[in-house]
C-alpha cells in the first residue's frame, strides 16, 4: 500500500543548522533549562500527597477485600489484562505496515508486547524507548524506521485515549473533580476538543494522500486514512479493556464510565510523573476521586489487585518474551536491508 509507506531522511540529509536559530532561546530553550527540576518536583509533590494520606488508608480493609476476591473473577480480570497487552502489540504491526519494513509480524508483535510490559513497570525510557530500540536494532532496523514505528505506536495509543476520554467528558457522564476547579461546561468543552483532535487527525490522514512534509530536516508521511481509522479503533478497544478490568475489581460499585475516566486520569498523571510503574500515582488518583463513593478498603484492594494483574504478572511474560527475542537475535543475525 503505497499510501501507507513513510520515509524519513537520514540525519546526514538535515542541514547543520536545522535546530539552530531564534527558537533555541524560546520555549524549547526554557523547557530544556528547567525540566530537570520541574518534573522531579512534580513527582515529589505526588508522592508527598500520597504519603500524607498513607496513615489514613484502611490497609486492613484492603487486605480483607483482596482475600474476598473469587479466583474466577481474578482469572477473568487477568484475561482482560492479557488481551489488552496482546492488543497493544498490534500497535507496532500498524507501524510495520506504515513503514513497510520486512521484519516478521510475530517478531514485531513480540517486541511491542515485551516493551509494553517493561514500560509499565520500569518507565517509558526503559521499556518504551531503550528496550524497544535495542530489540529492533538487533533485528536489523535502522534508527529512522524505529523512530517511525514508535511514533505510530504513540499516536495510536493517545488517539484512542482522546476519543474515549473526550466522549466521556463531553457526555457529562463524568463530573470534573473538585480539585480541578473547573465548571461542568468547561469540562464538557474540553472533551469536545479532545474528540475533535482525534477526528482532525483522521481527516488529515485521508486528505494527505501520501504527501510528505519536512520536520527538522526529515521527511514525514502520515498514515493513510483507513490506517488512521484502525489506529483509533484498536486503541479505544485497548483502553476499554483496561477500564473493564478495573470495573470488575470494583464489583460494579462505580459505573463503567466513571471507572474508565478515573483510570484515564491516572494514566496522564503517571506519564508526566517520572516514577517507575507510576508507583503511588494510581493509588493516589483513585483515592482522590472515588474515596467518597467506594469504601476505602475495597477501593485500595481493587487498585492493588489491578496493579498485580495488569502490571506485575504480564511483566513475567514480558521477561520470558524478551529473553526469547535476545536468544533468537543471537541465533539469527540481522540481515542487511531489513527495512524497506
Amino acid at each position: 500500500m503505497g499510501s501507507d509507506s513513510a520515509t524519513i531522511s537520514t540525519p546526514h540529509d538535515a542541514p547543520a543548522s536545522a535546530d539552530a536559530g531564534p527558537r533555541a532561546g524560546g520555549v524549547s530553550g526554557f523547557w530544556a533549562r528547567y525540566k530537570r527540576w520541574v518534573v522531579p518536583a512534580f513527582a515529589l509533590l505526588v508522592l508527598a500527597m500520597l504519603l500524607s494520606h498513607a496513615h489514613k488508608i484502611d490497609w486492613a480493609g484492603a487486605w480483607e477485600a483482596l482475600k474476598q476476591y473469587k479466583l474466577s473473577l481474578l482469572a477473568g480480570v487477568l484475561g482482560l489484562a492479557l488481551a489488552s497487552h496482546a492488543l497493544y502489540g498490534c500497535f507496532d504491526l500498524l507501524g510495520r505496515h506504515h513503514t513497510r519494513h520486512k521484519l516478521g509480524r510475530v517478531r514485531t508483535w513480540a517486541i511491542a508486547v515485551a516493551s509494553y510490559a517493561f514500560n509499565l513497570n520500569l518507565g517509558s525510557l526503559v521499556g518504551g524507548v531503550a528496550l524497544r530500540a535495542r530489540l529492533y536494532a538487533k533485528a536489523g532496523l535502522d534508527e529512522a524506521t524505529v523512530a517511525q514505528v514508535v511514533g505510530v505506536s504513540l499516536a495510536t495509543n493517545w488517539l484512542g485515549y482522546g476519543l474515549l476520554a473526550g466522549t466521556l467528558f463531553a457526555s457529562g457522564m463524568i463530573a470534573p473533580p473538585e480539585q480541578a476547579h473547573m465548571t461542568a461546561t468547561t469540562f464538557r468543552w474540553m472533551g469536545v476538543g479532545m474528540v475533535a483532535l482525534a477526528g482532525a487527525y483522521v481527516a488529515w490522514c485521508f486528505a494527505s494522500k501520501g504527501r510528505t512534509w519536512q520536520f527538522r530536516g526529515r521527511k514525514v508521511r502520515l498514515p493513510s486514512g483507513p490506517l488512521a481509522l484502525i489506529q483509533v479503533t484498536i486503541s479505544a478497544c485497548n483502553w476499554a479493556l483496561m477500564g473493564g478490568a478495573m470495573y470488575l475489581l470494583l464489583g460494579g460499585q462505580v459505573s463503567y464510565g466513571m471507572t474508565l475516566g478515573v483510570l484515564m486520569a491516572a494514566a496522564v498523571v503517571g506519564v508526566v510523573t517520572p516514577i517507575p510503574a507510576g508507583l503511588g500515582v494510581l493509588e493516589a488518583v483513585y483515592l482522590a476521586l472515588l474515596s467518597g463513593t467506594v469504601p476505602q478498603g475495597k477501593l485500595m484492594g481493587a487498585v492493588l489487585a489491578y496493579r498485580a494483574l495488569y502490571y506485575l504478572l504480564p511483566l513475567a511474560t514480558g521477561i520470558v518474551i524478551y529473553l526469547a527475542l535476545e536468544r533468537y537475535a543471537v541465533t539469527h543475525p540481522a540481515q542487511e536491508g531489513q527495512a524497506a
